[in-house]
């Protein structure tokens, strides 16, 4: 019934696959299952919570059978094992010849830890010392000649600030002879942040930003234009140093000004982009901040050397080859999703019907980063979203599954990572007195999706190359 390697645990209605991986990826989890602990000093496996059904394999009364949320449990182990960072640090930094001078290790975003580890154990006495800067709960334990800092995401919080801030003294009196290793990740943008205005500014536009639905690039031109080190800015602080930056995508089309909001990258974008948000937004600013979208950005450097390592194009093709792996034949619709979450679950819920009579297994899959516009004041994130907005679409279908997750282990200020729904989530929504349109309306996909064994838990991952969202029909 469960795919080789597996084993499961039947806890409190959630049941638990772990499948053994190379890396030390997996967590453990605190006793209500809400919250990933992490246990480091040793290999653990990499574990996905799918709240589903018993562990002889049953279901339980209007949940889809276990075979269809196996799979795609298996997915998502598989697609997120081949997405780790640590074998493109490695591939980025052998052979690589660096000068004479010292080598210095900077990190930040969400997947920073696991790509310091990675690179302070290539680099090893070579390395003189290092700052890691990446989300609350995403450190592993220590990494040698580094200090490790956590920090707020996806608002930059005090903690934020002050791992900056040691990676700022950290590349201070530098030589020509020296070198920064500069590893980039998705979530830098909050978490890599020098504020030049006051941080409940910073932290208020944040907030305004996210309600509004602008996305990630438009978030990026502004804030850019309001921080010490975005926009090639750290990299300016570096010199005359050279810096080689390794950078994990989480940006659709990979654009380097834009991952993280381009601490070591030319800025592309202009005062006339950033004033053009403003007005589409409608945002309020201060007077120090509209003077600041009026000093541009650096538009070329002569200091640094990137390196690409990761994107959501791999991220969809190692899905897509688990999908073919379990029998599926699958179809990578896009690599590059863009729209309302809602919306794309919607129309992921279309595909499937319309494939519904299909005799072979199916398999679809989208990757990319949707946007939520808040409308209410509850609790989700946006492929939570995406799940639920599916499941009127596949209402009464058999041995088919909707399910998005975000690569980081991380949707939303919740601790899931995603959602998954199928044939029977409606009349359970339903049965439990829940609305799907009052619900979207609420904001509120974690709460129904919880009341209906519907949240993808899988804690930190290491990684981050956007999100997954796929439709199995299991023939």
């Amino acid at each position: 019934m469960f795919p080789s390697g597996a084993f499961c645990i039947l806890s409190k209605n959630i049941l638990q696959f772990s499948y053994p991986i190379q890396c030390s990826v997996g967590y453990g989890y605190s006793k209500n299952h809400t919250r990933a602990v992490l246990s480091p000093g040793r290999e653990n496996p990499f574990t996905c919570l799918l709240q589903s059904g018993l562990s002889d394999g049953t279901s339980r009364k209007g949940v889809c059978p276990m075979s269809t949320r196996t799979d795609a449990q298996q997915i998502i182990q598989s697609a997120l094992a081949a997405c780790l960072p640590d074998a493109a640090v490695r591939r980025a930094l052998e052979g690589k010849e660096f000068s004479g001078g010292r080598i210095y290790l900077v990190a930040a975003g969400k997947a920073a830890w696991q790509m310091a580890q990675c690179a302070a154990q290539m680099l090893g006495d070579r390395l003189t010392a290092g700052v890691v800067v990446t989300k609350y709960d995403h450190s592993k334990g220590e990494i040698p000649r580094c200090t490790v800092y956590e920090g707020g995401h996806p608002v930059p919080d005090e903690n934020s600030f002050r791992g900056t801030r040691a990676a700022m003294d950290l590349v201070q009196n530098l030589t020509a002879e020296d070198t920064v290793v500069f590893l980039v990740s998705g979530g830098g943008s909050a978490l890599f942040e020098s504020p030049l205005v006051p941080g409940g500014d910073l932290a208020r536009l944040t907030k305004d930003l996210l309600a509004c639905g602008a996305d990630i690039v438009e978030m990026n031109t502004l804030r850019k234009r309001l921080s010490a080190v975005k926009g090639g800015k750290f990299v300016q602080l570096c010199a005359p140093a050279q810096v080689y930056a390794i950078v994990l995508s989480d940006i659709l089309g990979d654009p380097l000004d834009m991952i993280a909001s381009g601490p070591a990258y030319p800025d592309s974008s202009t005062r006339e982009d950033a004033w053009a948000a403003v007005e589409k937004y409608n945002l309020s600013l201060t007077d120090e901040m509209k003077a600041l979208l009026d000093v541009e950005t650096p538009k070329q450097l002569d200091n640094v050397e990137t390196v690409i390592t990761g994107s959501v194009r791999e991220l969809c093709a190692a899905a897509a080859q688990a999908c073919r792996q379990l029998g599926y034949e699958p179809t990578v619709l896009t690599d590059r999703l863009c729209c309302q979450a809602k919306e794309a679950g919607s129309f992921l819920a279309s595909i499937a019907k319309s494939h519904e009579d299909s005799d072979h297994a199916l398999a679809f899959l989208a990757g990319g980063e949707t946007v939520v516009q808040l409308t209410g004041s509850g609790l989700g994130g946006r492929n939570q979203e995406l799940a639920l907005a599916a499941a009127p679409g596949i209402a009464g279908m058999k041995d088919t599954v909707v399910f998005s997750l975000g690569s980081d282990g991380t949707d939303g200020p919740t601790d899931a990572a995603g959602g998954i729904v199928d044939g029977n989530t409606m009349q359970r929504l339903s049965d439990a007195g829940l609305s799907v349109h009052q619900v979207l309306a609420d904001n509120d996909a974690y709460h129904a999706l919880k009341a209906v064994d519907g949240l993808l838990v899988t804690g930190p991952t290491g990684t981050n190359v956007n999100d997954v969202s796929v439709v199995l029909i299991k023939r």
